[in-house]
């Protein structure tokens, strides 16, 4: 059925006035995009709550440069991970069990890669890369989870079965100690640069995921 005059006129004015927005807009600078209106959301520290910013407050943000308490963490991480690669490099010859040299090997690929972000970090900041081998890091014994001469001598010594134990028990101790570190950057008020903070939340997840398969590889050893 054919629509009436008045629907045939508006019709052809319809058409009329899309065939004029169209020669205008080929005429005229592309219109920008609207905004998006997605929410944005921003991340808390490990353990508190992400919330949901406001338009004031993404007007309001700007890209936080580095603190001292950044500096810190990572020359202390540097130490850790240092003492980690020094663990896993007894395994080769301590153990024969497949699983053990799978995570060790694991470990090393990763936190090898961390070194050398933490220490590009540094770099690109102009802080100083402390030597990982110098011993001169004055306060490795307040850093959480570090090994002892003596427990690093105890595990050296190991073998077999005893030193898978010890490995994994060593290792959780480490790993958990790496975890408090994340943890105690933000309470030191450090984190808001964005890759130290991607740093911090890295170290906290991957290692925590480590340790839970730590733990069921060491409740499969049992008692013995």
């Amino acid at each position: 059925m054919q629509g009436g005059p008045a629907l045939r006129v508006g019709r052809r004015a319809l058409v009329g006035v899309v065939a004029v927005l169209a020669l205008v807009g080929c005429s005229s600078e592309q219109a920008a995009p609207p905004a998006p209106t997605a929410p944005v959301v921003q991340l808390a520290a490990p353990g508190e709550a992400s919330r949901t910013l406001s338009p004031d407050d993404i007007a309001a943000l700007t890209a936080p440069g580095h603190v001292e308490a950044d500096v810190t963490f990572v020359r202390d991480m540097l130490y850790h991970h240092g003492q980690a690669m020094t663990m896993t490099a007894m395994v080769e010859e301590r153990t024969t069990t497949r699983d053990i040299r799978l995570l060790a090997g694991r470990m090393e690929a990763t936190q090898d890669g961390e070194i050398e972000q933490l220490e590009s970090w540094l770099v690109e900041r102009d802080e100083t890369v402390r030597d990982l081998a110098s011993g001169e890091h004055g306060h490795q014994e307040d850093m959480t989870g570090m090994l002892s001469e003596a427990e690093l001598a105890q595990l050296e010594a190991a073998e077999g079965t005893e030193f898978d134990r010890l490995f994994l028990e060593l290792m959780i101790k480490h790993h958990e100690g790496a975890i408090d570190m994340a943890y105690k950057l933000y309470e030191a008020g450090g984190g808001s640069e964005s890759e130290v903070d991607s740093i911090a939340r890295h170290v906290e997840s991957d290692q925590s995921i480590e340790i839970g398969r730590m733990q069921q590889m060491l409740a499969a050893m049992g008692d013995g």
